[in-house]
């Protein structure tokens, strides 16, 4: 019986044995859920056993071995490209079977929808999502704190911060009354399962999203928001191997990271194009380049490019504008503005209407996010500003100045021509005037063969003075630039 007891031992010895010799060099997925179809007891105590660190430089490259961690880096505003760009790094990520996803991230915050659809992929993604807030001086407040929490492992860099997860209204506004608790306990009881599902801080959690609170990457450590602080992406890798986490698969994974292949995955880019539109400043300047464009075609019918550039420019501010906390009323003092300008030229009001201000107060109350990131600088406004007014100031000096020309065409366009009497004016006649024979009416006889001048068009007879009289006669009495006397009725 004994014999039979220290076989028995030998035996479980050699099999446990086994299965850590497995984990050390097979592949990590189907050693990590226990799918070779041992107890699961002898699973949990072998994922137990796996180190936190490499155990030796031997170790670390047998089980790193044909392992890809797939890295993609997030530095942007949470908004409909966004999910778009993670999900599809998510399922990517899941198709090679990757041991991995580090989800470098970078964002003021953003919409609660966009916000939502991610967790929910992060939740259900097969492959480990590791959300690693880096570089150093970047954030992940707001909607970013949703992503940071629902990660499988959070990761911090020094000099990071996150929270201040408080919902605020589309237009950067604090939602008031009923309205108000209902969204607030319903993003407090969304961070709160995020936190339990990853076995976070619960109540700490839970404050970053009803006071507003913020964390350093130290302070989210401590308060067990964040895993862990490591300074650089290799480091990081290091850091969590070895770690058992819980995916959208039925049972824990080990990461296996530690000297894992890493793959760069990258916005397309359409995707970084439409990303890059819902930056305030970009917003900002496409929604005043369209309206100047606007203003162009508007004063100078015909010319096409400036008002098919303005309208492009203004449909893309507008897509940009849907994704970020407006306020609708500066959005339109801004086009008031621009209309005004256009108004000044038509109404000729010396500058009262172009300078009502409509357009500067318009800038300062667009973005009323209460994050600066989600916000039009005070430097950008009045340089954006300056070159509005300039731009339009200069199209109205040139239209104002080719308002004052003297008319080359039509009707108009004959005054002050000179000309030849076809025959004797006393007063009626004919004149060869610009090329053509003319019925002509003059103040003064005219003799034929005699030149006259032209002072002004009835129907289709001319009003005509001879040019001697015009000088000896008329000039005694009145200057050149006096308007011609009326024509005799």
């Amino acid at each position: 019986m004994t014999m039979q007891a220290a076989l028995a031992l030998a035996l479980l010895a050699a099999g446990s044995a086994g299965v850590r010799t497995l984990a050390a060099t097979g592949p990590a997925a189907p050693v990590s859920r226990a799918a070779s179809g041992a107890p699961a007891a002898s699973a949990s105590s072998t994922t137990s056993a796996v180190p936190a660190g490499p155990a030796s430089p031997v170790g670390v490259g047998a089980r790193a071995a044909g392992a890809v961690v797939i890295h993609a880096r997030l530095a942007s505003i949470i908004q409909p490209v966004a999910a778009e760009f993670l999900r599809g790094v998510l399922a990517r990520a899941d198709a090679a079977g990757a041991a991995a996803v580090v989800v470098e991230l970078d964002t003021p915050g953003g919409l609660a929808t966009s916000m939502h659809q991610m967790t929910e992929d992060i939740l259900a993604a097969r492959t480990p999502v590791v959300v690693y807030v880096a570089p150093s001086g970047a954030q992940a407040a707001s909607a970013g704190f949703f992503l940071l929490e629902a990660a499988d492992v959070a990761a911090m860099a020094p000099g990071t911060r996150t929270g201040a997860a408080h919902p605020v209204g589309a237009g950067g506004e604090s939602i008031t009354g009923t309205l108000g608790q209902k969204v607030e306990q319903d993003a407090a009881a969304a961070i709160r399962s995020l936190a339990a599902r990853n076995g976070r801080d619960l109540a700490t959690a839970e404050q970053a999203v009803v006071a507003s609170r913020s964390f350093s990457a130290g302070e989210a450590v401590a308060a067990h928001l964040a895993d862990l602080i490591s300074p650089s992406l290799p480091e990081l890798l290091r850091a969590i191997d070895g770690r058992r986490v819980r995916t959208g698969g039925a049972a824990p994974v080990v990461l296996h990271t530690a000297g894992a292949a890493v793959t760069e995955v990258e916005m397309t880019g359409a995707q970084r194009l439409l990303s890059a539109l819902a930056h305030p400043e970009l917003a900002y300047m496409l929604l005043m380049l369209g309206g100047v464009g606007l203003f162009f075609e508007i004063t100078h019918p015909g010319t096409l490019m400036p008002g098919v550039f303005g309208a492009i420019a203004l449909l893309l501010a507008f897509f940009g504008l849907s994704l970020l906390a407006v306020n609708y009323v500066g959005a339109a003092l801004i086009l008031l503005g621009v209309g005004l300008f256009v108004a000044e030229l038509k109404a000729g009001a010396h500058g009262v209407l172009a300078l009502s201000g409509a357009l500067i107060i318009g800038s300062l109350l667009l973005f009323s996010s209460p994050e600066p990131e989600l916000r039009v600088s005070l430097e950008w406004i009045t340089v954006v500003t300056l070159f509005t007014l300039s731009a339009v100031c200069t199209l109205l000096v040139v239209a104002w100045r080719v308002r004052r020309r003297q008319v080359r065409t039509g009707a108009e366009g004959l005054v002050r021509e000179r000309g030849v009497a076809r025959s004797e004016l006393r007063p009626l006649g004919k004149v060869f005037v610009h090329g053509e024979l003319w019925n002509a009416e003059a103040e003064l006889p005219v003799a034929a063969g005699d030149p006259v001048e032209v002072t002004a068009v009835r129907d289709m007879t001319l009003a005509v003075r001879p040019l001697q009289a015009s000088s000896d006669v008329v000039g005694r009495s009145q200057t050149s630039s006096s308007p011609p006397p009326p024509l005799p009725r």
